[in-house]
Protein backbone atom coordinates (compact mmCIF):
# COMPACT_ATOMS: atom_id res chain seq x y z
CA UNK A 1 0.00 0.00 0.00
CA UNK A 2 1.73 3.02 -0.95
CA UNK A 3 2.08 5.74 1.62
CA UNK A 4 -0.17 8.07 -0.11
CA UNK A 5 -3.01 6.02 0.77
CA UNK A 6 -2.32 6.36 4.27
CA UNK A 7 -3.42 9.90 4.98
CA UNK A 8 -5.85 10.49 7.67
CA UNK A 9 -9.20 10.75 7.06
CA UNK A 10 -11.33 13.63 8.34
CA UNK A 11 -13.94 12.26 11.12
CA UNK A 12 -16.42 14.95 10.42
CA UNK A 13 -19.34 14.31 7.46
CA UNK A 14 -19.58 16.88 5.24
CA UNK A 15 -22.59 18.63 4.81
CA UNK A 16 -24.88 17.52 1.99
CA UNK A 17 -24.39 19.49 -0.80
CA UNK A 18 -23.39 19.78 -4.51
CA UNK A 19 -19.87 19.77 -5.64
CA UNK A 20 -19.54 23.43 -7.61
CA UNK A 21 -20.68 23.32 -11.22
CA UNK A 22 -18.07 22.75 -13.59
CA UNK A 23 -15.08 21.38 -11.60
CA UNK A 24 -15.80 17.72 -11.01
CA UNK A 25 -16.28 16.42 -14.78
CA UNK A 26 -13.37 18.31 -15.75
CA UNK A 27 -11.29 16.37 -12.88
CA UNK A 28 -12.99 13.32 -13.48
CA UNK A 29 -11.19 12.84 -16.95
CA UNK A 30 -8.53 10.53 -15.99
CA UNK A 31 -9.46 8.10 -18.41
CA UNK A 32 -9.84 6.04 -15.59
CA UNK A 33 -12.36 3.03 -15.64
CA UNK A 34 -15.08 2.99 -13.12
CA UNK A 35 -13.80 0.22 -11.68
CA UNK A 36 -10.17 0.92 -11.45
CA UNK A 37 -11.41 3.92 -9.44
CA UNK A 38 -13.43 1.77 -7.38
CA UNK A 39 -9.82 -0.34 -6.47
CA UNK A 40 -8.42 2.89 -5.79
CA UNK A 41 -10.57 3.90 -3.29
CA UNK A 42 -11.08 0.89 -1.38
CA UNK A 43 -7.64 0.62 -1.30
CA UNK A 44 -7.48 4.56 0.19
CA UNK A 45 -9.67 3.17 2.58
CA UNK A 46 -7.89 0.32 3.87
CA UNK A 47 -4.68 2.46 4.29
CA UNK A 48 -6.68 4.57 6.43
CA UNK A 49 -6.74 1.57 9.09
CA UNK A 50 -3.56 0.15 8.71
CA UNK A 51 -2.33 -0.72 12.22
CA UNK A 52 1.36 0.38 12.34
CA UNK A 53 -0.14 3.74 11.78
CA UNK A 54 -2.81 3.92 13.69
CA UNK A 55 -1.21 2.01 16.93
CA UNK A 56 1.70 5.09 16.75
CA UNK A 57 -1.15 7.64 16.48
CA UNK A 58 -2.72 5.86 20.07
CA UNK A 59 0.84 5.53 22.01
CA UNK A 60 3.26 8.66 22.99
CA UNK A 61 6.43 7.53 24.66
CA UNK A 62 8.64 10.10 26.30
CA UNK A 63 12.23 8.73 26.27
CA UNK A 64 13.56 10.33 29.20
CA UNK A 65 11.12 9.78 31.80
CA UNK A 66 9.58 6.18 30.35
CA UNK A 67 6.09 7.58 30.64
CA UNK A 68 3.50 6.15 28.13
CA UNK A 69 0.84 8.19 27.57
CA UNK A 70 -2.52 6.58 26.18
CA UNK A 71 -5.05 9.00 25.57
CA UNK A 72 -5.23 11.88 28.89
CA UNK A 73 -3.35 8.16 30.95
CA UNK A 74 0.16 8.14 31.60
CA UNK A 75 1.63 4.69 32.10
CA UNK A 76 5.00 4.48 34.09
CA UNK A 77 7.12 2.04 32.25
CA UNK A 78 10.61 -0.02 33.69
CA UNK A 79 11.15 -3.01 32.53
CA UNK A 80 7.52 -4.35 33.09
CA UNK A 81 5.74 -4.26 29.98
CA UNK A 82 4.08 -7.28 28.57
CA UNK A 83 1.75 -8.03 25.58
CA UNK A 84 -0.57 -10.23 24.46
CA UNK A 85 -2.79 -9.77 21.38
CA UNK A 86 -5.26 -11.90 18.83
CA UNK A 87 -7.01 -10.84 15.73
CA UNK A 88 -5.83 -10.39 11.91
CA UNK A 89 -4.51 -7.08 12.28
CA UNK A 90 -2.20 -8.08 14.91
CA UNK A 91 1.08 -9.07 13.63
CA UNK A 92 1.54 -5.70 12.38
CA UNK A 93 -0.18 -3.69 15.75
CA UNK A 94 2.73 -6.30 17.45
CA UNK A 95 5.68 -5.31 15.38
CA UNK A 96 4.75 -1.32 15.65
CA UNK A 97 4.17 -1.67 19.08
CA UNK A 98 8.63 -3.59 19.56
CA UNK A 99 9.47 -0.50 17.35
CA UNK A 100 7.99 1.89 19.48
CA UNK A 101 8.41 -0.01 22.91
CA UNK A 102 11.07 -2.41 22.79
CA UNK A 103 13.40 -1.45 25.07
CA UNK A 104 10.58 -1.73 27.90
CA UNK A 105 8.87 -4.81 26.21
CA UNK A 106 10.05 -8.01 28.81
CA UNK A 107 7.68 -10.55 26.58
CA UNK A 108 4.54 -11.01 24.60
CA UNK A 109 2.30 -13.49 23.26
CA UNK A 110 0.17 -13.23 19.86
CA UNK A 111 -1.83 -15.14 18.48
CA UNK A 112 -2.45 -14.78 14.28
CA UNK A 113 -3.75 -16.50 11.64
CA UNK A 114 -2.69 -19.21 10.30
CA UNK A 115 -0.19 -18.39 7.33
CA UNK A 116 -0.03 -15.13 7.72
CA UNK A 117 3.83 -14.35 8.02
CA UNK A 118 4.71 -15.70 5.24
CA UNK A 119 1.64 -13.87 3.47
CA UNK A 120 3.13 -10.70 4.39
CA UNK A 121 6.25 -11.46 3.98
CA UNK A 122 5.55 -12.70 0.00
CA UNK A 123 3.74 -9.23 -0.39
CA UNK A 124 7.00 -6.88 0.90
CA UNK A 125 5.19 -5.66 4.10
CA UNK A 126 8.44 -5.78 6.10
CA UNK A 127 6.68 -3.00 8.62
CA UNK A 128 4.10 -5.71 9.87
CA UNK A 129 6.65 -8.55 10.55
CA UNK A 130 8.48 -8.73 14.02
CA UNK A 131 12.17 -8.36 14.39
CA UNK A 132 14.42 -11.31 13.86
CA UNK A 133 15.07 -11.91 17.68
CA UNK A 134 11.51 -11.00 19.37
CA UNK A 135 10.72 -11.59 22.33
CA UNK A 136 7.06 -12.18 21.59
CA UNK A 137 5.98 -15.27 21.32
CA UNK A 138 4.01 -15.49 17.68
CA UNK A 139 0.97 -18.52 17.55
CA UNK A 140 -0.22 -19.53 14.10
CA UNK A 141 -4.08 -21.14 14.05
CA UNK A 142 -7.53 -20.69 13.29
CA UNK A 143 -7.49 -21.75 9.98
CA UNK A 144 -10.53 -20.43 7.73
CA UNK A 145 -11.26 -18.54 10.99
CA UNK A 146 -12.38 -21.07 12.47
CA UNK A 147 -10.62 -21.91 16.25
CA UNK A 148 -8.49 -24.76 16.40
CA UNK A 149 -6.07 -26.50 18.50
CA UNK A 150 -3.31 -24.38 17.60
CA UNK A 151 -5.46 -21.57 18.63
CA UNK A 152 -6.49 -22.67 21.81
CA UNK A 153 -2.38 -23.26 22.84
CA UNK A 154 -1.82 -20.06 21.64
CA UNK A 155 -4.67 -18.72 24.42
CA UNK A 156 -3.53 -20.80 27.38
CA UNK A 157 -0.50 -19.35 26.84
CA UNK A 158 -1.96 -15.58 26.82
CA UNK A 159 -3.71 -17.35 29.97
CA UNK A 160 -0.52 -18.08 31.77
CA UNK A 161 1.33 -14.91 30.69
CA UNK A 162 -1.50 -12.95 32.48
CA UNK A 163 -1.91 -15.06 35.52
CA UNK A 164 1.98 -14.01 35.94
CA UNK A 165 1.43 -10.48 36.16
CA UNK A 166 1.77 -8.25 39.50
CA UNK A 167 0.53 -5.17 40.32
CA UNK A 168 3.95 -3.36 39.18
CA UNK A 169 3.16 -4.51 35.93
CA UNK A 170 1.53 -3.50 32.53
CA UNK A 171 0.11 -5.64 30.17
CA UNK A 172 -0.53 -3.90 26.78
CA UNK A 173 -3.31 -6.20 25.08
CA UNK A 174 -3.52 -5.96 21.25
CA UNK A 175 -6.87 -6.69 19.42
CA UNK A 176 -8.32 -7.25 16.19
CA UNK A 177 -11.11 -9.02 14.18
CA UNK A 178 -10.90 -12.38 13.96
CA UNK A 179 -9.40 -12.31 17.61
CA UNK A 180 -12.69 -14.51 18.78
CA UNK A 181 -11.60 -17.79 16.92
CA UNK A 182 -7.95 -17.10 17.71
CA UNK A 183 -8.12 -17.15 21.74
CA UNK A 184 -10.53 -20.12 22.60
CA UNK A 185 -10.09 -21.28 25.81
CA UNK A 186 -13.53 -23.48 26.61
CA UNK A 187 -14.58 -23.26 30.07
CA UNK A 188 -14.45 -27.48 31.04
CA UNK A 189 -16.00 -29.06 30.42
CA UNK A 190 -16.81 -28.14 27.09
CA UNK A 191 -14.70 -29.13 24.20
CA UNK A 192 -12.91 -26.96 21.61
CA UNK A 193 -14.97 -29.07 19.37
CA UNK A 194 -18.51 -28.70 20.84
CA UNK A 195 -17.64 -24.82 20.90
CA UNK A 196 -16.32 -24.83 17.42
CA UNK A 197 -19.81 -27.10 16.43
CA UNK A 198 -22.19 -25.03 18.08
CA UNK A 199 -20.59 -21.47 16.61
CA UNK A 200 -20.78 -23.19 13.09
CA UNK A 201 -24.07 -24.35 13.88
CA UNK A 202 -25.25 -20.56 14.93
CA UNK A 203 -23.03 -19.35 12.04
CA UNK A 204 -24.81 -21.20 9.33
CA UNK A 205 -28.63 -20.48 10.50
CA UNK A 206 -27.57 -16.50 10.22
CA UNK A 207 -26.56 -15.38 13.57
CA UNK A 208 -25.29 -12.02 13.89
CA UNK A 209 -21.52 -11.46 15.33
CA UNK A 210 -22.85 -9.88 18.54
CA UNK A 211 -24.98 -13.04 18.55
CA UNK A 212 -22.29 -15.67 18.14
CA UNK A 213 -19.81 -13.29 20.71
CA UNK A 214 -22.60 -13.51 23.46
CA UNK A 215 -22.66 -17.57 23.28
CA UNK A 216 -18.71 -17.57 22.87
CA UNK A 217 -18.29 -15.05 25.62
CA UNK A 218 -20.21 -17.43 27.99
CA UNK A 219 -18.64 -20.44 27.32
CA UNK A 220 -14.71 -19.20 27.42
CA UNK A 221 -12.50 -18.42 30.19
CA UNK A 222 -10.67 -15.41 28.65
CA UNK A 223 -13.95 -13.60 26.77
CA UNK A 224 -16.13 -11.03 28.31
CA UNK A 225 -13.13 -10.16 30.85
CA UNK A 226 -11.76 -13.49 31.41
CA UNK A 227 -8.63 -11.90 30.18
CA UNK A 228 -8.87 -8.77 32.66
CA UNK A 229 -9.57 -10.47 35.44
CA UNK A 230 -6.50 -13.20 34.91
CA UNK A 231 -4.14 -10.36 34.79
CA UNK A 232 -5.33 -8.42 37.58
CA UNK A 233 -3.22 -6.91 39.55
CA UNK A 234 -1.32 -5.32 37.12
CA UNK A 235 -2.82 -2.42 35.01
CA UNK A 236 -4.15 -3.50 31.45
CA UNK A 237 -4.15 -1.17 28.30
CA UNK A 238 -6.19 -2.89 25.61
CA UNK A 239 -5.63 -1.07 21.60
CA UNK A 240 -8.43 -2.04 19.38
CA UNK A 241 -8.92 -2.39 15.65
CA UNK A 242 -12.94 -2.59 15.70
CA UNK A 243 -14.50 -5.05 12.86
CA UNK A 244 -17.75 -4.39 14.66
CA UNK A 245 -20.99 -2.31 13.81
CA UNK A 246 -20.91 0.68 16.18
CA UNK A 247 -17.67 -0.60 17.57
CA UNK A 248 -19.19 -1.95 21.11
CA UNK A 249 -15.60 -2.85 22.79
CA UNK A 250 -17.64 -5.61 24.85
CA UNK A 251 -18.10 -7.53 21.67
CA UNK A 252 -15.11 -6.71 19.78
CA UNK A 253 -13.30 -10.20 19.75
CA UNK A 254 -16.12 -11.00 22.44
CA UNK A 255 -14.59 -8.27 24.66
CA UNK A 256 -12.00 -10.31 27.14
CA UNK A 257 -10.90 -7.17 28.51
CA UNK A 258 -14.18 -5.50 29.41
CA UNK A 259 -16.59 -7.24 31.39
CA UNK A 260 -19.85 -9.04 29.97
CA UNK A 261 -23.27 -7.89 29.92
CA UNK A 262 -24.75 -10.92 28.73
CA UNK A 263 -26.79 -13.18 30.82
CA UNK A 264 -27.72 -16.58 30.34
CA UNK A 265 -31.25 -15.65 29.31
CA UNK A 266 -29.29 -13.49 26.64
CA UNK A 267 -27.97 -17.07 25.54
CA UNK A 268 -30.73 -18.96 26.13
CA UNK A 269 -32.86 -16.63 23.87
CA UNK A 270 -30.08 -16.58 21.25
CA UNK A 271 -30.26 -20.35 20.99
CA UNK A 272 -34.52 -20.74 20.97
CA UNK A 273 -34.30 -18.09 17.97
CA UNK A 274 -32.40 -20.79 15.67
CA UNK A 275 -33.72 -23.85 17.22
CA UNK A 276 -30.74 -25.14 18.79
CA UNK A 277 -31.38 -25.41 22.53
CA UNK A 278 -32.58 -28.73 22.66
CA UNK A 279 -29.47 -30.10 20.42
CA UNK A 280 -27.20 -28.99 23.05
CA UNK A 281 -24.29 -31.12 24.31
CA UNK A 282 -24.55 -31.61 28.20
CA UNK A 283 -21.01 -30.41 28.72
CA UNK A 284 -22.87 -27.23 27.33
CA UNK A 285 -25.89 -26.77 29.85
CA UNK A 286 -23.63 -27.47 32.66
CA UNK A 287 -21.49 -24.67 32.17
CA UNK A 288 -24.46 -22.26 31.64
CA UNK A 289 -26.26 -23.74 34.53
CA UNK A 290 -22.73 -23.05 36.36
CA UNK A 291 -23.11 -18.99 35.65
CA UNK A 292 -26.52 -19.07 36.10
CA UNK A 293 -25.96 -19.43 40.17
CA UNK A 294 -22.63 -18.17 39.70
CA UNK A 295 -23.07 -15.67 43.15
CA UNK A 296 -19.96 -13.33 42.09
CA UNK A 297 -21.60 -12.03 38.92
CA UNK A 298 -19.68 -10.27 36.30
CA UNK A 299 -15.94 -9.62 36.61
CA UNK A 300 -15.09 -6.03 37.17
CA UNK A 301 -12.44 -4.54 34.93
CA UNK A 302 -11.77 -1.27 36.78
CA UNK A 303 -7.69 -1.77 36.00
CA UNK A 304 -8.33 -1.44 32.14
CA UNK A 305 -8.51 1.14 29.52
CA UNK A 306 -10.25 0.21 26.73
CA UNK A 307 -9.42 2.43 23.18
CA UNK A 308 -10.71 2.15 20.19
CA UNK A 309 -7.60 2.98 17.34
CA UNK A 310 -9.11 2.23 14.22
CA UNK A 311 -12.93 1.57 12.95
CA UNK A 312 -15.15 1.22 9.76
CA UNK A 313 -15.85 4.69 10.30
CA UNK A 314 -12.61 6.14 9.74
CA UNK A 315 -11.86 3.42 6.46
CA UNK A 316 -14.95 5.54 4.88
CA UNK A 317 -14.40 8.56 5.49
CA UNK A 318 -10.42 8.58 3.88
CA UNK A 319 -12.39 6.64 0.90
CA UNK A 320 -15.24 9.87 0.95
CA UNK A 321 -12.25 11.97 0.88
CA UNK A 322 -10.31 10.30 -2.63
CA UNK A 323 -13.99 10.20 -3.96
CA UNK A 324 -14.75 13.91 -3.65
CA UNK A 325 -10.36 14.27 -4.69
CA UNK A 326 -11.85 12.24 -7.74
CA UNK A 327 -14.71 14.44 -8.52
CA UNK A 328 -17.21 12.27 -7.07
CA UNK A 329 -19.95 14.03 -4.92
CA UNK A 330 -19.38 11.46 -2.11
CA UNK A 331 -21.36 10.24 0.52
CA UNK A 332 -21.17 8.16 3.60
CA UNK A 333 -24.61 6.21 4.01
CA UNK A 334 -23.80 4.60 6.87
CA UNK A 335 -21.31 2.35 9.28
CA UNK A 336 -23.78 -0.04 10.22
CA UNK A 337 -25.08 -2.04 7.06
CA UNK A 338 -26.05 -5.81 8.71
CA UNK A 339 -28.42 -8.34 7.94
CA UNK A 340 -29.93 -11.14 5.75
CA UNK A 341 -27.41 -10.58 1.98
CA UNK A 342 -30.70 -10.77 0.20
CA UNK A 343 -32.14 -7.71 1.61
CA UNK A 344 -29.20 -5.69 1.42
CA UNK A 345 -28.41 -6.33 -2.10
CA UNK A 346 -32.08 -5.72 -2.60
CA UNK A 347 -31.22 -2.27 -0.81
CA UNK A 348 -28.67 -1.49 -3.13
CA UNK A 349 -30.29 -2.29 -6.10
CA UNK A 350 -33.37 -0.34 -5.36
CA UNK A 351 -30.83 2.78 -4.09
CA UNK A 352 -28.75 2.68 -7.25
CA UNK A 353 -32.27 2.95 -9.50
CA UNK A 354 -33.27 5.64 -6.84
CA UNK A 355 -30.14 7.41 -7.53
CA UNK A 356 -29.99 6.65 -10.99
CA UNK A 357 -33.55 8.58 -11.65
CA UNK A 358 -31.83 11.69 -9.70
CA UNK A 359 -29.10 12.40 -11.68
CA UNK A 360 -31.29 12.40 -15.07
CA UNK A 361 -33.08 15.39 -16.09
CA UNK A 362 -35.19 17.60 -13.28
CA UNK A 363 -37.74 15.93 -11.66
CA UNK A 364 -36.71 12.24 -12.44
CA UNK A 365 -37.68 9.73 -9.91
CA UNK A 366 -37.82 6.41 -9.34
CA UNK A 367 -41.42 4.37 -9.31
CA UNK A 368 -43.27 5.69 -6.27
CA UNK A 369 -43.47 1.40 -5.78
CA UNK A 370 -39.91 1.23 -5.62
CA UNK A 371 -39.26 4.20 -3.56
CA UNK A 372 -41.74 3.20 -0.91
CA UNK A 373 -40.19 -0.42 -0.52
CA UNK A 374 -36.38 1.04 -0.48
CA UNK A 375 -37.85 2.88 2.96
CA UNK A 376 -38.97 0.08 3.86
CA UNK A 377 -35.96 -1.70 3.64
CA UNK A 378 -34.05 0.85 5.27
CA UNK A 379 -36.19 0.67 8.09
CA UNK A 380 -36.27 -3.53 8.14
CA UNK A 381 -32.48 -3.16 8.21
CA UNK A 382 -32.09 -0.63 11.22
CA UNK A 383 -30.29 1.82 9.65
CA UNK A 384 -30.41 4.38 11.80
CA UNK A 385 -27.71 6.53 11.11
CA UNK A 386 -28.51 6.72 6.91
CA UNK A 387 -30.46 9.83 5.81
CA UNK A 388 -32.09 8.38 2.56
CA UNK A 389 -34.17 11.32 1.49
CA UNK A 390 -30.87 13.75 2.26
CA UNK A 391 -28.57 11.57 0.07
CA UNK A 392 -31.41 11.50 -2.79
CA UNK A 393 -31.83 15.17 -2.79
CA UNK A 394 -28.06 15.50 -2.72
CA UNK A 395 -27.51 13.25 -5.58
CA UNK A 396 -30.07 15.41 -7.54
CA UNK A 397 -28.37 18.45 -6.94
CA UNK A 398 -24.72 16.59 -7.98
CA UNK A 399 -26.42 16.37 -11.30
CA UNK A 400 -22.38 14.20 -12.20
CA UNK A 401 -20.94 10.94 -11.13
CA UNK A 402 -21.69 10.38 -7.46
CA UNK A 403 -20.17 7.73 -4.65
CA UNK A 404 -22.44 6.39 -2.03
CA UNK A 405 -20.15 4.67 0.44
CA UNK A 406 -20.98 1.81 3.39
CA UNK A 407 -20.25 -0.36 5.64
CA UNK A 408 -21.07 -3.60 7.93
CA UNK A 409 -21.34 -6.96 7.54
CA UNK A 410 -24.04 -8.71 6.40
CA UNK A 411 -24.58 -12.12 6.89
CA UNK A 412 -25.33 -15.29 4.66
CA UNK A 413 -27.63 -18.09 5.58
CA UNK A 414 -25.79 -21.28 3.80
CA UNK A 415 -28.09 -23.08 1.71
CA UNK A 416 -25.17 -25.04 -0.63
CA UNK A 417 -21.88 -26.30 -0.54
CA UNK A 418 -20.28 -23.89 -2.89
CA UNK A 419 -17.46 -21.62 -2.17
CA UNK A 420 -17.80 -18.10 -1.48
CA UNK A 421 -17.93 -15.05 1.31
CA UNK A 422 -20.32 -12.59 2.06
CA UNK A 423 -18.99 -9.90 -0.10
CA UNK A 424 -18.87 -11.79 -3.69
CA UNK A 425 -22.20 -12.90 -2.25
CA UNK A 426 -23.47 -10.04 -2.28
CA UNK A 427 -22.00 -8.28 -5.67
CA UNK A 428 -23.24 -11.04 -7.12
CA UNK A 429 -26.57 -10.37 -5.89
CA UNK A 430 -26.41 -7.14 -6.70
CA UNK A 431 -25.55 -7.45 -10.36
CA UNK A 432 -28.47 -9.75 -10.94
CA UNK A 433 -30.43 -7.69 -9.08
CA UNK A 434 -28.82 -4.77 -11.66
CA UNK A 435 -29.29 -6.54 -14.71
CA UNK A 436 -33.54 -7.01 -13.83
CA UNK A 437 -33.64 -3.60 -14.13
CA UNK A 438 -31.03 -1.48 -15.21
CA UNK A 439 -30.96 2.43 -13.17
CA UNK A 440 -31.83 4.32 -16.57
CA UNK A 441 -29.07 6.50 -18.41
CA UNK A 442 -26.09 6.26 -15.99
CA UNK A 443 -23.03 3.91 -15.71
CA UNK A 444 -23.20 1.90 -12.38
CA UNK A 445 -20.43 -0.25 -10.69
CA UNK A 446 -21.15 -1.78 -6.85
CA UNK A 447 -18.02 -3.05 -4.97
CA UNK A 448 -18.04 -4.71 -1.76
CA UNK A 449 -14.78 -5.63 -0.17
CA UNK A 450 -13.45 -7.38 2.91
CA UNK A 451 -10.82 -4.81 4.45
CA UNK A 452 -8.77 -8.07 5.42
CA UNK A 453 -8.23 -8.67 1.80
CA UNK A 454 -9.64 -12.40 2.69
CA UNK A 455 -14.06 -13.03 2.21
CA UNK A 456 -14.70 -15.92 3.45
CA UNK A 457 -12.11 -18.98 2.42
CA UNK A 458 -11.19 -17.18 -0.36
CA UNK A 459 -7.82 -15.75 -1.71
CA UNK A 460 -10.06 -12.87 -2.83
CA UNK A 461 -11.28 -9.95 -0.58
CA UNK A 462 -14.74 -9.14 -2.63
CA UNK A 463 -15.88 -8.60 -6.30
CA UNK A 464 -17.75 -6.20 -8.43
CA UNK A 465 -20.16 -6.08 -10.86
CA UNK A 466 -22.30 -3.54 -13.44
CA UNK A 467 -25.67 -4.13 -14.20
CA UNK A 468 -24.46 -5.81 -17.43
CA UNK A 469 -23.17 -9.09 -15.49
CA UNK A 470 -26.83 -10.72 -15.95
CA UNK A 471 -26.29 -10.57 -19.60
CA UNK A 472 -22.30 -11.96 -19.22
CA UNK A 473 -23.42 -14.46 -17.65
CA UNK A 474 -25.45 -15.53 -20.24
CA UNK A 475 -23.20 -15.08 -22.90
CA UNK A 476 -20.06 -17.64 -20.99
CA UNK A 477 -23.02 -19.92 -20.42
CA UNK A 478 -23.12 -19.36 -16.44
CA UNK A 479 -26.52 -19.64 -14.70
CA UNK A 480 -26.58 -16.80 -11.55
CA UNK A 481 -29.70 -18.47 -9.66
CA UNK A 482 -27.75 -21.75 -9.70
CA UNK A 483 -24.59 -20.06 -8.47
CA UNK A 484 -26.62 -18.51 -5.78
CA UNK A 485 -28.51 -21.29 -5.16
CA UNK A 486 -25.55 -22.96 -4.35
CA UNK A 487 -23.52 -20.30 -2.26
CA UNK A 488 -21.14 -20.93 -4.66
CA UNK A 489 -20.11 -16.92 -5.76
CA UNK A 490 -16.32 -17.44 -5.94
CA UNK A 491 -16.64 -19.85 -8.81
CA UNK A 492 -19.28 -18.16 -10.57
CA UNK A 493 -16.68 -14.74 -10.24
CA UNK A 494 -13.27 -16.99 -11.14
CA UNK A 495 -15.20 -18.35 -14.41
CA UNK A 496 -16.86 -14.90 -15.57
CA UNK A 497 -14.12 -13.22 -17.75
CA UNK A 498 -11.17 -15.09 -16.24
CA UNK A 499 -12.14 -13.96 -12.56
CA UNK A 500 -12.17 -10.11 -14.13
CA UNK A 501 -14.20 -8.86 -11.69
CA UNK A 502 -12.81 -10.46 -8.29
CA UNK A 503 -11.07 -7.85 -5.86
CA UNK A 504 -7.76 -9.42 -5.12
CA UNK A 505 -5.88 -7.22 -2.70
CA UNK A 506 -3.96 -9.94 -0.91
CA UNK A 507 -3.84 -9.85 3.02
CA UNK A 508 -4.24 -6.50 4.06
CA UNK A 509 -2.47 -6.52 7.76
CA UNK A 510 -6.23 -4.76 9.08
CA UNK A 511 -9.85 -5.72 9.31
CA UNK A 512 -12.95 -3.06 9.95
CA UNK A 513 -15.77 -4.68 8.18
CA UNK A 514 -16.53 -4.59 4.98
CA UNK A 515 -16.44 -1.57 2.61
CA UNK A 516 -19.22 -0.81 -0.11
CA UNK A 517 -18.85 1.56 -2.98
CA UNK A 518 -22.06 2.39 -5.60
CA UNK A 519 -20.55 4.49 -8.26
CA UNK A 520 -22.93 6.24 -10.84
CA UNK A 521 -22.13 8.27 -13.69
CA UNK A 522 -24.52 9.87 -15.85
CA UNK A 523 -24.04 9.22 -19.88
Amino acid sequence: MSAALQVLPRLARPPLCPLPRGGSVVRLASGMALAEQARKLFESAVGAVLPGPRLHRALALDPGSGQLKVRDRSFQLRQNLYLVGFGKAVLGMAAAAEELLGQHLVQGVISVPKGIRAAVERAGKQDMLLKPHSRVQVFEGAEDNLPDRDALRAALAIRQLAEGLTADDLLLVLISGGGSALLPAPIPPVTLEEKQTLTKLLAARGATIQELNTIRKALSQLKGGGLAQAAYPAQVVSLILSDVVGDPVEVIASGPTVASAHSVQDCLHILNRYGLRAALPRSVKTVLARADSDPHGPHACGHVLNVVIGSNTLALAEAQRRAEALGYRAVVLSTAVQGDVQSVARFYALLARAAGARLTPPGARASAEEEAELQGLVAALQLPDLQLEETLEAVAAARGPVCLLAGGEPTVQLQGSGKGGRNQELALRVGAELGRRPPGPVDVLFLSGGTDGQDGPTEAAGAWVTPELASQAVAEGLDVATFLSQNDSHTFFCRLQGGAHLLRTGPTGTNVMDAHLLLLRPR
